[in-house]
């Protein structure tokens, strides 16, 4: 646990009738000896005034961009919140609130501050039940858990509105739990140790033209190569990432590098390989292609039979051009048999691939792997394995990363 009062927690307070619970999340906070600041919307003033946050914080209460106290600060005041806070809380957060955030609206403090953040952001959503289960709220939710964003879950039962269900603010005790989490975690490992460290990582899934319009693909989301990105992009390093078709945003501070077939992702990666000090192969990248690529549509009349040939071995390459030094980590999607058999299957696959590590899944379960945002795995190098249980792509990629920061140590020594 940091020393008392060196860990600034920044909490948003917006506008509903959970809002008057956040003064409670500020006494709960500071038991733990954090620092917390507050910064309100205007909506939340209509249900707690920003003095009694100032009186239990001790420090100024951010209510608008527009501060007319200290003119001299205009434009400036939520940079510097941005810059010297360690995590971002909301609670309660609206609906209105976690839609601006998903969307990139900066149109007051908390907002333009949750863009301006590089720090962790957790959100504790409340709201009617109705509101909660809309198609639009939840896709929000989603967008900001495939950006890091973690959510505190609400609770379910009788409702300020008088409906009964999933809207109520979590337990104080269970924010405060999520942030005391959230904290060990970064104790855990250092926000810059991977500092001075390029890092290429490969993306999503490759397709494989059969005509104009079809392809050979795969049902990879790109998931798990972007969280790896933002991981290693919030502990220091330069990121180059080779990203096959997905629908996911570019996180922030890497450079991109779209690419459709195995042959370009081949291209691309040995084009970039001269600057990696590590590479990260998490694209599922299609093992064949067809031989011949129609010029035009092909029609169904009948059965069509494909010729087929296999596609670059990307890692092989990496492993036979790379610089001495540079760590390659490469991944299996597997379909095992039991536990065992996947560690079979990988630990051959990375000797076969010239990999220092290989991290190993099972995408037999639905729920896990391809289209999920949740991931178990097992990281695997000549002499040692580490499981991982189910959990967000998010904290999977730190665990990995963690990983791949002891194994450069090691060959350091």
């Amino acid at each position: 646990m940091p020393s008392p009062l060196l860990f600034k927690v920044t909490l948003g307070v917006t506008g509903g009738i959970a809002a008057y619970k956040s003064a409670e999340v500020v006494r709960a906070l500071q038991r733990h000896s954090l620092d917390v600041h507050v910064v309100m919307t205007r909506a939340a003033e209509e249900f707690v005034r920003p003095l009694t946050f100032a009186s239990l914080t001790g420090h100024k209460v951010f209510t608008s961009l527009w501060q007319t106290d200290a003119y001299e600060d205009v434009g400036i005041e939520h940079i510097s919140e941005a810059q010297s806070t360690n995590l971002l809380l909301v609670a309660p957060a609206t609906a209105d609130t976690l839609a601006k955030f998903a969307h990139g609206l900066a149109d007051d403090f908390l907002s333009t501050l949750y863009l301006a953040t590089t720090a962790p952001v957790l959100v504790a959503p409340a709201m009617n039940v109705n509101m909660w289960n809309h198609a639009a709220t939840q896709a929000n939710l989603s967008t900001l858990r495939q950006r890091g964003v973690e959510i505190i879950e609400p609770g379910s039962g009788y409702l300020a509105c008088g409906m009964t269900g999933s809207g109520r603010l979590a337990e104080i005790d269970e924010i405060v739990h999520a942030v005391l989490v959230l904290i060990q975690r970064l104790d855990e490992h250092p926000a810059r140790d991977l500092a001075g460290e390029t890092v290429l990582i490969t993306a999503g899934g490759t397709r494989e033209p059969i005509d104009p319009v079809r392809f050979i693909g795969n049902r990879s989301s790109g998931r798990m190569g972007y969280a790896l990105a933002e991981a290693a992009i919030a502990r220091g390093a330069k990121v180059i990432l080779v990203s096959a078709p997905t629908a996911l945003a570019t996180p922030a501070g890497c450079e991109r590098i779209d690419v459709t077939t195995a042959s370009q992702m081949h291209e691309a990666v040995l084009a970039h390989l001269p600057q990696a000090t590590i590479v990260v192969k998490a694209a599922a990248v299609s093992d064949f292609r067809p031989t011949a690529v129609a010029p035009q549509k092909l029609r169904r009349s009948g059965p069509l039979t494909l010729s087929l040939e296999p596609t670059e071995d990307i890692a092989q390459s990496v492993a036979a051009h790379r610089n001495p030094g540079t760590l390659l980590i490469a991944f299996a999607a597997e379909i095992p048999i039991d536990t065992q058999d996947l560690i079979r299957n990988a630990r051959e696959k990375m000797g076969r691939k010239g990999a220092d590590a290989i991290v190993a899944n099972d995408v037999s379960q639905s729920a896990l792997g391809f289209d999920s945002e949740r991931n178990a795995a097992t990281f695997i190098t000549p002499t040692r394995e580490v499981a991982f249980p189910a959990q967000s792509k998010s904290d999977l990629a730190h665990h990995i990363l963690d990983e791949v920061a002891h194994l450069r140590a090691a060959k350091a020594k």
